[in-house]
C-alpha cells in the first residue's frame, strides 16, 4: 500500500543535512560536495571535482524512498565552471545504480553560471539516492555543478521475499468468482527465476504472475478445467533485464475476456481464450517486511574497441582460477587473457558467434593451437552467466553456469580446433568485451572493484562502476508487421524473413497493392500476393490477377464454389452456407473499398422452391453481406428492391412474379451482385425446398473486382494560398509518404504538419529538387533529390518519403535513394500537433501550384477529390489525357501532355505509331547485317535515361531485356549479339536444329551459359516472340516462363555494339556462336527491343547516323503487323511482299503488270497530293486558333495557366469521341 501527498513538486534537497552531498572527488574544500545546494554561495560557489578525475559524480542521499518529480542545477557562482550536459542515475542503496533515461538519453545542462534549468521528469521516479554524471561543461572552464530535486514523500508497505517463503491471504468466502479484478504491486529482483502471484480455483481457474529468464509472464486461465481442459489458457510476456535490483510497476486489470497488463509503462491488451468470462480463485506464511538489499557490484564495459580491466594476480605455482558472472548481447568479444603457468601458452576466454570459447594461443606463432568451446544455447542473451576458469597441472577446467566442467590437457599435442578452423573459431578476437560485469575473483580472492576505481588496484579504460548499463533495445519493439527484433549492445535491427515486408524497421510491403500494378509491373494473370494498405496493419492475401481482358479483375474465392443441392429446408429449419474466404473480413473491406467496382455471380436454379412468399411477398431466402446485414434483392437488382433481374428486364417468365423461381416451376433467377458496399456474400438461407419434387441449386461464385479507385485520385491546386486540409497525421515512430506531381512552378510546398516543435515538410525547392525536412527534436535534417533535368516539366513524377526510428528515406523516380540513419539514443517520436495541409502551408505562403494525386501516407490514401470540391482555389482532378486510367502510350512509350491534349514518346520504344503500338520490323537478305554502335558504356547511357516510374531498381544488380520477334526458315542464323570492351558477349542464336540458344560469356577465365528453352525448330517460317528478362544470375524467359540461373551475375560492362543478321570482322566468341555469325540471318526481325535501345527504329528513323551501320540489303516489312492476321507466313510470301518496296531489275514484265503499275503510280501521286493539302489546311486553320503564350516567371501567370488547364479539362469530359490530337 502506497500513500504519498498530492503536491508532489516541493524541494528535497533542503530538508537534508550537508553529509547527505557525496561526490567522487572534489578540487578543495571550498569546492566541496556539502556547498553543492542550488542558489547557495558559501566557499567558492558550488561543487567541481579535481581535474584528474576520470569518473566524476555528484549525489545526494534523500534520506527515504521518494518520488522524485524533476531536478534542477545551477553552475559554479561567479565563475566560468559549469556543466552542460548530464546524466541521472538513481538507486535505493546507495551501489547498484540505474540510469534515469530520457528519450534522448542526456539532460541538457547550463549556458551560465547561475542560472538554474529545471527539468521536469516525464515519468516520476521513487527512489533514495541521485547521482549527477557530468558529461559535457563549459569548454572554457571546468565542471561546476549546484543541485536540487523536486518530489514528494513516499511510503509502502514492503515484503522480503528469499527464494522460499510466501505470503498466503485468505478472504472472508472459501471462494470468489469475479468478472472484474484489478492487481497492481511494485517488484524488484536479482534473480530473472521466480513466482510473484499465484491464485487457483477448485474448477481450474488460475492467474500466475512470474519472472522467467528476466522476463515478466502472466498466465491467465478462466475455463473450467474438467470441461476444457487447456483450451482457455493464455499466456502474455513483457520487459526484459528485471532481475536488474530496480523497482518495476505492475497493474493488472481484466473485465470478463478483456485484459490490459502493464509494466513500467508498457501495456499489452489481449483476450483471454475459451468460453469463460469469470476467474474463480481460492485465496488461503513466513515473510520478512523489510527489502534485505544485497550489493553486489557491477562494472560496465562501455566500448567494444577500447574498454578493459587489467588486474595482477598474486603468483601461484601451475595454477590459476578465475570467477565472474557477466551478460552482454554481443556475439563477439574478449572476456579474458592470461598466461596460466609458468609456459609459454597464453589462454584467450572469448566469446565467439554467441558461443563461450577458450582458446590456448602459444606466445610464438605455431601450427598448434586448442581450442574449447561450449555448444549449446547462446550467452549473449543479456542474461547473467557464471564463468568458473580453473588451470591445474597443465590442464584448464572450464565450467559454464550450471554445466558439468570440461577440460583440456596441455600436454596433448595437435591441432585442437574443428575441422571448420578457417572461420573465427581460433582466431584472436578483434573485439574488446561490452557489456557486464560482476562478482569477479582470482584465486577465490573477491576483487574490489571500488579500489581498481580509486586507482589503488590494477588498470583500466572506459568502464563506469557500479553499474550495469545494459539495456534492452528491443523493449519496446520498433519491428513492424511480426519482424523479430535483433540486438547489439548499441543497436538493433529487424528480421523481416517471413513477414512481407521489408526495410529496416519491416515497415515496407514487398507486395503490390493490387494486381493493377501487377499487370503495370509487366505480370500476366496467376495468383499474386496483394497489401491493399500497404504498410498499414493488414496483412497481404493470396489472390488470383485475371489479366487477359482490358480490365484487370482480382479473383478472391470461398470455400464452397461448388453448385450445393438443397432439399427439405423450411422457414424453421433453413438450410444456411456460410463462406470463408481466402482473406480475412478485414482484408476484403480494403480491398472493396479501393477497387472501383466488384462484383459477385449468384448461380440459383430451382425447382417448386420460391425465394418470396406469393402471399404476402415476405423472403423465403436471403443473403448476408460482409457486416451482417440480410438482404432479400437478388442479381442484376440494386439494393431495396425485393425482386430478380427478369423482373426489371421485363423478361420473367411469368409476369405476375417478380422472380422466375416464385412461378413454382422449374426456372433460373441467376444473377450478378454488384453493389460493392454489401460485398462479398457472407451466408446464404434457403428455407423453401420441403414440399415433394422441391428443389434449389444454388452457387455462389468467387468474388471479382477490378480497378483501383485511389490510383488516380487527384486535385489541382491554381492559386497559392489555396491548400486542402486534413487531420493531423499520427506518425510518431514511423511514416511513409508516397504521391504524384506534375507542375510547371519552380517552387512550392507539397505537405506540411507541424507540432509544437516538431514539423515535417515536403517541397519542390527548386525545379530540379524535391526537399524532405523534418525535425523530432534532434535538429532539422534535410533530405533533398536533384534530378539532372527540370522537375516542373508538366509531367508525372513519383515522390515516396520514410522516416522511422532507424532513419529516414527519400526516393524521387528513379533518382538515387538518399539516406540518412537517425542519431544514437536520439529523440525518437514525431510529435505533431497540428492540421495536415496538402498543397500548401498554414501560413498562406510557397504555396503549390499544379496537380497531386495518390497521396498515400501510412497505406492509407487521402481523399483528395473530396476534399477539393469544397475548397477555393482547388478543383479535382487534373488537366490532361494522360491522368486516365488506362495506358494510353503502349510498348513502353511515354505520354506527354499538352494543352490541347496528349502525344506518345515512342523514343525508348521499339514500336511507332501515335500509340506506340505499330510494329517496327525489317527483312534481312542473305549477307546483310545492322550495327548499333554505343557512343559511351551503357550503363551510364541507361543511367542518363531515366523516366519518371514509380520503380525500385535495385543498381547493384546487373539487368537486361531483350524483346523481338523474327521469322525465318535458315539455321544457324544470329539473330542478335552483343558485345562489350571486356570480351563478354550475349548471343542469341538458331542452331543447326533450328532450335533457339541463348548464350551468356560474362566471365573469360569459365565457360560460357547456354540455354536451349525450347528444342524443337524455330526455323518454320512463322513469326515467333521472344522475350527475355535478366536480372543478377536469373534469366527469364516469358513467353514460356521459363526460368535459368547463370553462372556469375557480373553485368554485360561497356557494352560496345549489338549487331542484328551476320557478323563481320573478328569476334571472340564461341565455335557454336561463330558459324551462326558468319551465316547472318535471313527472314524478318520486328519490334527489336535492348533495354532502351531500339535499333530497327534506328535505322529507318536516322538513316545515315554514325550509330548505326548497315550492309546489304535492309528493306522495311510488315511481318510483324500481318502476323494479327495470319499465323503463317512462308518465306517465298515475306519476299514477294518485300519485293513490292524495291525497285525491280533484270525482270520481264506483261503488259497487265505495266497497266498496274500505272494505275498504282496516279492512285498514290493523288493521294499524295491530297495529304498535302490536307496538312496545309490545317496548318493554316491551327495559325488563325493559335494564341501567343509567353511564360511569366510570376505567380499569378500560372495560377491563370491552370484556371486554363480546368476548363479544357471540363472540355475534354464533355468530348468522349477524341481520343489523340
Amino acid at each position: 500500500l502506497a500513500q504519498q501527498s498530492n503536491n508532489c513538486e516541493g524541494p528535497l534537497g533542503a530538508a537534508v543535512p550537508p553529509s547527505a552531498f557525496e561526490s567522487s572527488t572534489q578540487l578543495s574544500e571550498s569546492h566541496a560536495p556539502r556547498l553543492a545546494r542550488l542558489n547557495r554561495r558559501e566557499g567558492s560557489g558550488g561543487w567541481a571535482p579535481q581535474r584528474t578525475d576520470r569518473n566524476r559524480w555528484l549525489q545526494v542521499d534523500l534520506r527515504d524512498r521518494v518520488e522524485v518529480t524533476g531536478v534542477a542545477t545551477q553552475g559554479r557562482h561567479g565563475s566560468s565552471d559549469w556543466v552542460t550536459s548530464y546524466q541521472l542515475m538513481v538507486s535505493d542503496t546507495g551501489r547498484a545504480w540505474k540510469r534515469y533515461r530520457l528519450e534522448d538519453g542526456t539532460f541538457p545542462g547550463n549556458s551560465d553560471a547561475d542560472g538554474v534549468v529545471l527539468h521536469k521528469l516525464p515519468h516520476p521516479v521513487r527512489t533514495r539516492y541521485l547521482r549527477f554524471v557530468p558529461l559535457t561543461w563549459n569548454p572554457s572552464g571546468w565542471v561546476g555543478l549546484r543541485i536540487e530535486a523536486y518530489g514528494c514523500s513516499y511510503k509502502s508497505d514492503v515484503a522480503d521475499f528469499d527464494g522460499r517463503s510466501s505470503l498466503l491471504y485468505r478472504f472472508n468466502q472459501k471462494s470468489m468468482s469475479t468478472v472484474k479484478d484489478v492487481i497492481s504491486l511494485r517488484f524488484k529482483s536479482q534473480k530473472g527465476e521466480g513466482v510473484l502471484v499465484h491464485g487457483e480455483g477448485q474448477r481450474g481457474d488460475y492467474i500466475t504472475l512470474e519472472l522467467h529468464q528476466g522476463r515478466l509472464a502472466l498466465h491467465l486461465n478462466l475455463d473450467d478445467a474438467k470441461l476444457h481442459s487447456g483450451s482457455g489458457h493464455a499466456s502474455v510476456t513483457l520487459g526484459s533485464l528485471l532481475d536488474d535490483q530496480h523497482w518495476h510497476s505492475v497493474l493488472i486489470e481484466r473485465f470478463n475476456k478483456q485484459v490490459n497488463f502493464t509494466l513500467d509503462r508498457h501495456t499489452q491488451h489481449f483476450r483471454t481464450r475459451g468460453d469463460g468470462d469469470s476467474l474463480e480463485v481460492d485465496y488461503e506464511g513466513n515473510v520478512t517486511f523489510s527489502c534485505s538489499e544485497p550489493q553486489p557490484v557491477a562494472t560496465t564495459f562501455l566500448s567494444s574497441s577500447s574498454s578493459f580491466l587489467s588486474l595482477t594476480p598474486e603468483p601461484r605455482a601451475e595454477s590459476l582460477s578465475v570467477h565472474f558472472q557477466f551478460r552482454t548481447w554481443n556475439r563477439d568479444g574478449l572476456l579474458l587473457f592470461t598466461q596460466p603457468g609458468r609456459g609459454s601458452e597464453h589462454l584467450v576466454l572469448r566469446l565467439g558467434g554467441g558461443q563461450l570459447q577458450s582458446i590456448l594461443l602459444p606466445w610464438r606463432p605455431v601450427p598448434s593451437v586448442f581450442c574449447l568451446w561450449f555448444q549449446g544455447e547462446s550467452v549473449n542473451d543479456g542474461l547473467w552467466h557464471s564463468v568458473s576458469l580453473t588451470t591445474r597441472d597443465r590442464r584448464i577446467f572450464l565450467a559454464l553456469d550450471s554445466e558439468p566442467a570440461s577440460a583440456i590437457d596441455l600436454g596433448d599435442q595437435g591441432e585442437g580446433c574443428p575441422p571448420s578452423s578457417g572461420s573465427p573459431g581460433c582466431r584472436n578476437p578483434t573485439s574488446a568485451f561490452q557489456g557486464c560485469l560482476r562478482l569477479l575473483s582470482i584465486n577465490n580472492q573477491p576483487v574490489d572493484l571500488f579500489q581498481v576505481q580509486q586507482g589503488l588496484l590494477g588498470n583500466y579504460s572506459d568502464l563506469q562502476f557500479d553499474i550495469c548499463g545494459i539495456r534492452d533495445r528491443c523493449l519496446p519493439n520498433f519491428c513492424e508487421h511480426g519482424g523479430r527484433c535483433v540486438q547489439s549492445w548499441s543497436t538493433f535491427h529487424c528480421d523481416c524473413s517471413g513477414t512481407g515486408y521489408s526495410g529496416p524497421t519491416c515497415h515496407n510491403s514487398i507486395y503490390e497493392p493490387s494486381c493493377e500494378a501487377y499487370r503495370q509491373a509487366g505480370s500476366s494473370s496467376g495468383f499474386f500476393s496483394i497489401d491493399p494498405d500497404g504498410s498499414g496493419p493488414l496483412k497481404p492475401t493470396l489472390v488470383y490477377c485475371n489479366m487477359t481482358e482490358d480490365k484487370v479483375w482480382t479473383v478472391v474465392s470461398h470455400n464452397s464454389t461448388e453448385p450445393v443441392h438443397v432439399r427439405g429446408s423450411t422457414l424453421q429449419r433453413p438450410h444456411v452456407m456460410r463462406f470463408n474466404y481466402s482473406a480475412s473480413p478485414e482484408q476484403l473491406r480494403a480491398l472493396v473499398a479501393t477497387s472501383e467496382q466488384c462484383q459477385q455471380e449468384v448461380v440459383y436454379r430451382c425447382r417448386k422452391s420460391r425465394l418470396f412468399n406469393t402471399w404476402d411477398w415476405s423472403p423465403l431466402s436471403w443473403w448476408v453481406d460482409s457486416s451482417g446485414e440480410k438482404h432479400t434483392y437478388w442479381g442484376g437488382v440494386l439494393p431495396g428492391v425485393q425482386q430478380c433481374s427478369c423482373s426489371l428486364d421485363e423478361n420473367c417468365i411469368d409476369m405476375n412474379y417478380f422472380c422466375n423461381c416464385d412461378a413454382d416451376r422449374e426456372a433460373n433467377d441467376t444473377g450478378v451482385l454488384s453493389y460493392k458496399d454489401h460485398l462479398p456474400v457472407r451466408e446464404i438461407t434457403i428455407g423453401d425446398t420441403n414440399r415433394t419434387g422441391s428443389e434449389a441449386i444454388y452457387r455462389i461464385g468467387p468474388l471479382h473486382c477490378y480497378g483501383d479507385r485511389f490510383l488516380w485520385n487527384a486535385a489541382s491546386f491554381y492559386q497559392e494560398s489555396s491548400y486542402l486540409h486534413f487531420p493531423t497525421f499520427q506518425a510518431e515512430l514511423s511514416a511513409d509518404i508516397s504521391f504524384y506531381f506534375k507542375t510547371t512552378a519552380p517552387s512550392g510546398v507539397f505537405l506540411e504538419n507541424m507540432g509544437v516543435k516538431d514539423f515535417f515538410r515536403m517541397e519542390l525547392s527548386s525545379p530540379s529538387t524535391v526537399a524532405f525536412t523534418f525535425d523530432v527534436g534532434n535538429g532539422p535534417v534535410v533530405l533533398a533529390a536533384k534530378s539532372h533535368v527540370p522537375l516542373n516539366d508538366k509531367q508525372w513524377h513519383y515522390v515516396r518519403a520514410e522516416r522511422h526510428v532507424k532513419g529516414a528515406s527519400l526516393q524521387v523516380d528513379q533518382l538515387p535513394l538518399r539516406y540518412a540513419e537517425a542519431p544514437a539514443d536520439g529523440h525518437l517520436r514525431l510529435q505533431l500537433s497540428s492540421q495536415l495541409f496538402v498543397g500548401g502551408t498554414a501560413s498562406r505562403q510557397r504555396g503549390f501550384l499544379g496537380c497531386i494525386r495518390a497521396l498515400t501516407m501510412n497505406g492509407i490514401t487521402l481523399d483528395l477529390e473530396e476534399r477539393a470540391k469544397m475548397t477555393p482555389g482547388v478543383s479535382s482532378m487534373c488537366p490532361g489525357h494522360c491522368t486516365g486510367h488506362g495506358s494510353l502510350c503502349h510498348n513502353r512509350g511515354r505520354c506527354i501532355e499538352s494543352n490541347n491534349g496528349y502525344a506518345c514518346d515512342c523514343t525508348h520504344s521499339a514500336y511507332g505509331g501515335p500509340h506506340c503500338k505499330t510494329e517496327v520490323s525489317i527483312s534481312f537478305e542473305r549477307g546483310s547485317s545492322l550495327t548499333y554502335t554505343f557512343q559511351e558504356p551503357f550503363s551510364v547511357m541507361h543511367n542518363r535515361s531515366t523516366q519518371s516510374f514509380p520503380a525500385y531498381p535495385d543498381s547493384s544488380k546487373s539487368r537486361e531485356n531483350v524483346g523481338f520477334s523474327f521469322q525465318t526458315s535458315q539455321s544457324p542464323a544470329m539473330l542478335l549479339v552483343t558485345t562489350t570492351f571486356h570480351s563478354q558477349y550475349m548471343a542469341i542464336i538458331l542452331a543447326h536444329n533450328g532450335s533457339l540458344q541463348i548464350w551468356y560469356h560474362l566471365n573469360k577465365e569459365k565457360r560460357p551459359d547456354v540455354f536451349t528453352p525450347l528444342p524443337v525448330t524455330l526455323a518454320d517460317g512463322l513469326l515467333h516472340s521472344v522475350r527475355i528478362h535478366r536480372e543478377g544470375r536469373d534469366i527469364h524467359i516469358q513467353d514460356i516462363n521459363q526460368k535459368y540461373t547463370l553462372s556469375s551475375d557480373t553485368e554485360l560492362n561497356t557494352i560496345k555494339a549489338l549487331t542484328l543478321g551476320k557478323v563481320t570482322g573478328t569476334m571472340a566468341v564461341d565455335e557454336e556462336v561463330l558459324q551462326a555469325a558468319s551465316q547472318g540471318f535471313v527472314g524478318c526481325l520486328s519490334s527489336v527491343q535492348f533495354n532502351h535501345v531500339a535499333p530497327l527504329k534506328a535505322a529507318l528513323l536516322n538513316r545515315g547516323s554514325s550509330l548505326v551501320s548497315m550492309r546489304g540489303r535492309l528493306v522495311e516489312s510488315t511481318c510483324g503487323s500481318s502476323a494479327d492476321m495470319t499465323t503463317s507466313h512462308s518465306l517465298s510470301d515475306s519476299e514477294k511482299s518485300d519485293r513490292g518496296k524495291e525497285p525491280l531489275t533484270n525482270a520481264v514484265q506483261s503488259d497487265s503488270a505495266v497497266i498496274a503499275g500505272v494505275i498504282a503510280a496516279v492512285v498514290f501521286i493523288t493521294l499524295c497530293m491530297a495529304a498535302v493539302m490536307i496538312r496545309f489546311l490545317y496548318q493554316h486553320r491551327q495559325a488563325r486558333m493559335a494564341e501567343p503564350i509567353k511564360e511569366k516567371n510570376h505567380r499569378h501567370g500560372l495560377e491563370t495557366a491552370y484556371r486554363t488547364e480546368l476548363d479544357l479539362q471540363n472540355a475534354v469530359r464533355d468530348s468522349r469521341k477524341e481520343y489523340y490530337i
